[in-house]
């Protein structure tokens, strides 16, 4: 009787979205619970990394359009590059975001700083799919906090034509002078200093001020092959053969991988960052209800499978996960998970210290070999263009003579 009562009451619910011109393309748990934010007229301001959601290109599915359509809540939505520019955003004023969604070590961090909302499962049922493994965590033990979005490893991406396994096996690669102009360093200081960490064979949560010093000074003098300090501009470079090794997440690179079947994936033997991403809401959001239900969808099965089909990353979700299997080609071993590490939140002198260093080691440019050309090109335009000038008015002189 039951299953018959909530059949009519679906079919009910899917009856009304309709007749008011809405078409939902996902299956969710309970319609009504989305539908209770109806005609209020809210507005969800969510803060997130580019290439970072299902967004409905190349056939995806939409999921704000579709969370718009089934609850009435219209998302602004905006892109973050650096956990460390989310929240110097969030530090002033960005109150104005309802979601974001950072990385461990910066979430353990906005938690200290008294920066986030707790969160009431009550109103996000569909956390009983969400692995507890991810939830209860060093950053957020008691998972007040957070929900989780998805895990995953950095990793290397390289292009198969020049650089070899052995070679992309090691960090060694971003600072070997064979491949000068061609490779890529991570436009964040967390991440950066981690690999050059990890190379000198250093923890890439090290307090140690000498280490990070010495890591510094790697990364200065890798300056020296560096083409650009990069985020999302990775994947164009990649994909387009203008760099041939990159840093990144492992999800990403599998998307870079299906643009190019050049390129190839690994992690490197010295180690790497195993990271969580979660959702959070900002302290002093006018639409923490709104803001849950959003956490909610994203937590539909449906919706958690289409999502990480899309952009790759690994999913903390249980039913999802089992639908999804896993890549071979960037899923890490038992081995390597075990020489992985997750970020934590460094201490204020240690943070100082990183922060200050990687102010100096940006303060002048690397080397990018797609701008130089361009700078030829625009010169030569230049002088054409004076010569053609020159030319021109001295011809009308003599005529006018």
């Amino acid at each position: 009787m039951k299953k018959v009562l909530s059949a009519i009451t679906t079919a009910v619910i899917a009856a009304v979205l309709l007749s008011v011109g809405i078409s939902a393309q996902v299956t969710v748990d309970d319609e009504s619970y989305y539908a209770a934010f109806r005609d209020k007229g809210i507005t969800l301001n969510v803060y997130n990394w580019g290439e970072y959601i299902s967004d409905g290109t190349d056939g995806s599915l939409d999921i704000i359009e579709e969370f718009e359509n089934i609850s009435g809540i219209t998302v602004n939505y905006t892109l973050f590059d650096t956990n460390e520019d989310m929240y110097a955003k969030l530090a002033h004023g960005g109150s104005q975001y309802d979601i974001i969604i950072p990385s461990d070590y910066m979430i353990a961090r906005l938690i200290d700083e008294d920066m986030l909302e707790k969160i009431d499962y009550n109103n996000i049922p569909n956390i009983k799919y969400i692995d507890d493994k991810y939830r209860y965590t060093d950053f957020d033990p008691n998972a007040e906090y957070s929900v989780p979005y998805t895990w995953g490893m950095v990793g290397l991406v390289y292009n198969t034509k020049y650089v070899t396994a052995e070679e992309a096996s090691s960090w060694d690669v971003l600072w070997n002078e064979k491949f000068k102009g061609k490779v890529l360093m991570f436009g964040n200081s967390r991440d950066a200093f981690a690999i050059a960490l990890k190379k000198l064979g250093y923890s890439l949560n090290t307090e140690n001020l000498d280490e990070i010093t010495e890591a510094s000074e790697a990364l200065t003098a890798q300056k020296e092959v560096n083409q650009a300090y990069a985020m999302d501009q990775t994947f164009d470079k990649m994909a387009n053969e203008n760099a041939y090794a990159a840093p990144y997440y492992a999800g990403d690179c599998l998307t870079m991988m299906e643009r190019n079947s050049d390129l190839a994936f690994s992690y490197p033997k010295e180690g790497v960052n195993r990271f969580i991403d979660s959702i959070c809401i900002p302290k002093g959001t006018q639409n923490k209800q709104a803001a849950e239900a959003f956490i909610n969808f994203l937590c539909e099965t449906e919706v958690a499978v289409a999502n990480c089909e899309y952009i790759s990353y690994f999913t903390p979700h249980t039913v999802a996960a089992e639908q999804l299997g896993v890549d071979e080609r960037i899923y890490p071993s038992d081995e390597v998970i075990s020489n992985s590490e997750t970020f934590v939140m460094l201490g204020d002198e240690a943070n100082a210290l990183m922060e200050d260093l990687w102010l100096k080691i940006r303060s002048t440019s690397s080397f990018d070999s797609t701008i130089f050309p361009l700078a030829i090109i625009i010169i030569l335009a230049l002088v054409i263009f004076v010569i053609l000038y020159v030319v021109r008015k001295r011809k009308k002189s003599k005529i006018d003579y």
